[in-house]
């Protein structure tokens, strides 16, 4: 590699975790695409390894950070501490990429792209390179859903050889330190409306034992896809359990329903009152999120916007006060025929459950507003 003074124009960056079988064929290969396309680069070794993978690195004279941190996240995390290159490419140390490609990678930040994938499914893979269960359910399914919920129009979003321009990089301010970093970087960037151009490349079969655990890795990412999507992951759920009690308790009000020859009176409408106080704590628990997201993540969004600027503490609070109230004058109402009645049994059951949703949903509306208010304060 040659040593130059000017800073580099790329920064090739591989995390490592006990590489040391697959590690000097990597670094190689590298050097023979730096030499072989005259590039301006840097390659930096991020490590928490206990086998002998740093000394092989410090032995190819690349540059080693050693932070003995566990976590794919956490590796690329700390590389971007030291990388100076304007573009950024990052793969795995375990000889299943071909750093031939990188070039290609390259070419395509220089084109205008913010962040480039690879794409294995497209490209030309070896056999069991990949495990089953990761090539034809957990990738594709969790590609998918990815999809669905933030609209990115990746095919591979678990692939480990990407590349990113370094004022990209700097926006998306990345935080997670496990494997789920991948799919943070690309729904980040999605968010921010950034230009992503997937590729094809070839996936050879790994050197040394794989680190990877199929259901646990799996899980952070679909757990972190839901926290980062509340529509999913509790306003859609909170909408279908508020209407459908909200009708339930209508149609039992009104009058007994047989279902399958059963006949139900007002029992079933203590189920309805379940559904619909949860869907609508559901509900308000999705705006909270997003306007957590909003005030305090610098995320853009009109519809949380107009929303603080329209549903203000006092509008709400009247709200919730109105509801309350209104649970309480039938409570009252049930009281007083009671008392009239002579303390003896009454017929009010149906009065009472509507009084008690309602009193609850109110109490529920005027507590929100105050934490949607705390949510809404802005850090300098």
């Amino acid at each position: 590699m040659k040593d130059i003074k000017t800073a580099p124009e790329l920064s090739i960056i591989l995390p490592c975790r006990n590489e040391e079988k697959a590690l000097p064929f990597c670094l190689s290969t590298i050097k023979e695409v730096i030499k072989k396309n005259n590039l301006n680069a840097e390659v930096i070794v991020s490590d928490s390894s206990i086998d002998s993978s740093p000394e092989i690195a410090k032995k190819n004279g690349v540059i080693l950070v050693k932070h003995n941190k566990e976590g794919y996240g956490r590796a690329y995390i700390e590389a971007f501490k030291v990388a100076k290159g304007k573009y950024i490419i990052m793969a795995d140390a375990d000889g299943t990429y071909d750093f031939k490609e990188i070039p290609k990678f390259l070419n395509e930040l220089k084109k205008g792209a913010d962040l480039v994938i690879g794409n294995r499914f497209a490209g030309k893979m070896q056999k069991e390179a990949m495990p089953w269960s990761h090539k034809y359910l957990g990738n594709p399914v969790l590609s998918a859903i990815l999809r669905l919920f933030f609209k990115a129009k990746v095919k591979d979003v678990h692939c480990g050889m990407r590349a990113i321009t370094r004022g990209a990089l700097d926006k998306l301010n990345l935080k997670t330190t496990g494997m789920e970093f991948a799919s943070e970087m690309i729904m980040k960037a999605v968010k921010k409306e950034m230009k992503i151009k997937e590729i094809p490349i070839n996936y050879n079969k790994r050197q040394g034992k794989s680190k990877l655990k199929a259901f646990s890795d799996g899980w952070r990412h679909l757990r972190f896809m839901l926290l980062y999507s509340p529509l999913f992951l509790f306003f859609i759920p909170g909408v279908f359990l508020f209407l459908f009690g909200l009708v339930s308790m209508i149609l039992f009000y009104l009058g007994s329903i047989k279902i399958a020859g059963i006949q139900f009176f007002y029992h079933p409408m203590f189920l309805s009152t379940m559904l619909v106080i949860t869907g609508y704590q559901l509900m308000i628990f999705a705006l909270f999120s997003k306007s957590y997201a909003f005030n305090h993540l610098g995320e853009e969004d009109k519809t949380i916007e107009k929303i603080c600027k329209y549903v203000t503490l006092e509008k709400a609070s009247i709200i919730g006060i109105a509801l309350a109230i209104i649970g309480t004058v039938i409570f009252f109402i049930i009281l007083l025929k009671w008392i009239k009645n002579g303390f003896g049994a009454l017929q009010e059951i149906k009065n009472s459950i509507i009084a008690l949703t309602l009193i609850i949903t109110g109490i529920q509306t005027i507590f929100s507003a105050f934490m949607l208010s705390i949510l809404s304060i802005k850090e300098e």
